[in-house]
């Protein structure tokens, strides 16, 4: 009997999954305190359900290319037009797109995947002062899965929050020592280039520019800083379940490690890191506001045995408070196109989010 089946066959044994996830999570240790244990087998709340498995053996392996969009020379009109239109193209066809010549500095980038790796590798008692599942008033937050309790197997990486959600800010002594220089640098270039893609954006809808930046999407961001410790049975576990993004806009900053992978085709595509490159994906209200001319897709990332795979990524999330309502832009309704999503209030969104499996979406609860 192989290692995948003697796992599966030991899931069949009647256990208390909700005892073994309250034990996890009372180490406030994360999944690096189980490899820094020495575990040579993962605990079965890791281990993903045999229709998953089975299932992935029987995926074919693409060999497509996400698109790539060069950032450089947007200031010149023929330039900029050339850029809008890959923008849009990815933006329907995909919803993900790397970026190069994006302007944020090579020091900035290696900072933070340096300051994440920083923070997670410190003494374990250092990290527990920010240990917490409280999402309501801990604006800074280490914890292993945010669905931790609500998903079918937990997830196979820890993770540092900081939320700027509801102000578009946070008082730098906030922010852990370690990463704190790093996320300060890293914030001022990454709203900007948020801001810069919001316009591209409006523009590739048919919009004037700052349509979606006067709408406030770029307003409220948080900070995800995960760290993927290497797995000693990464076949039997993932790194995050598939999803889509409760946002407008993500721009993710991956290590050189590889394991992302999105949805395309009904295929999964890896995301291969580019040197200083940026990921980009359209999450699920910019899906709404777009009258799905825009497509918020699927992504995963996998287990890997070897490790730490380090990655950042900003969220930006729209106005949390006082209370807005999004819904598909007027001027992308037309009577051949009518809107096919009700209004919603981000705060509304995203606690459905998170009282959900991660890989449920959250789209179909909105559509007319």
């Amino acid at each position: 009997m192989s290692s995948t089946e003697e796992s599966q066959a030991e899931l069949t044994i009647d256990y208390d999954r909700l005892n073994d996830l309250k034990a996890f999570d009372d180490t406030k240790a994360g999944v690096k305190g189980l490899v820094d244990a020495g575990i040579v087998e993962i605990p079965r709340i890791f281990i993903r359900p045999c229709d998953e498995l089975a299932e992935e053996l029987n995926l074919c392996k693409s060999t497509l290319k996400v698109p790539v969009v060069d950032l450089s020379g947007i200031e010149v009109e023929d330039r900029r037009k050339k850029v809008v239109d890959e923008t849009r193209e990815a933006s329907e066809k995909w919803g993900f797109f790397q970026l190069i010549n994006h302007g944020i500095p090579s020091s900035v980038l290696e900072g933070m995947i340096d300051g994440t790796r920083k923070f997670h590798e410190q003494d374990v008692e250092l990290k527990k002062e920010y240990y917490s599942r409280d999402r309501t008033t801990r604006r800074v937050r280490y914890e292993t899965d945010l669905h931790l309790y609500n998903s079918k197997t937990a997830n196979w990486r820890d993770t540092l929050n900081i939320s700027m959600i509801v102000t578009g800010h946070i008082e730098p002594e906030e922010i852990p020592t370690a990463c704190r220089e790093a996320f300060l640098e890293f914030m001022n270039h990454v709203r900007k280039l948020g801001e810069t893609l919001l316009s591209l954006l409006s523009e590739a809808l048919g919009l004037k520019p700052d349509h979606l930046n006067a709408m406030e999407c770029a307003k409220g961001q948080t900070l995800v800083c995960h760290y993927y410790p290497a797995c000693p049975q990464p076949e039997l576990t993932i790194g995050t379940d598939k999803h889509t993004d409760p946002d407008f806009l993500t721009i993710l900053l991956q290590d050189q490690s590889g394991g992302l992978q999105v949805v395309h085709n009904n295929q999964w595509v890896d995301v291969e890191p580019i040197e200083q490159g940026l990921v980009v994906n359209i999450g699920d209200f910019l899906q709404i506001l777009s009258n799905d001319k825009f497509v918020s897709v699927n992504h995963r990332v996998l287990a890997n045995q070897i490790g730490p795979r380090i990655s950042v990524a900003c969220f930006f999330t729209g106005v949390f408070t006082p209370p807005k309502m999004y819904g598909p832009i007027k001027e992308l309704i037309t009577d051949e196109k009518p809107a096919v999503y009700k209004e919603f209030l981000v705060i509304d969104y995203i606690t459905e989010f998170f009282s959900r499996p991660l890989n449920k979406s959250g789209l179909d609860l909105l559509r007319l």
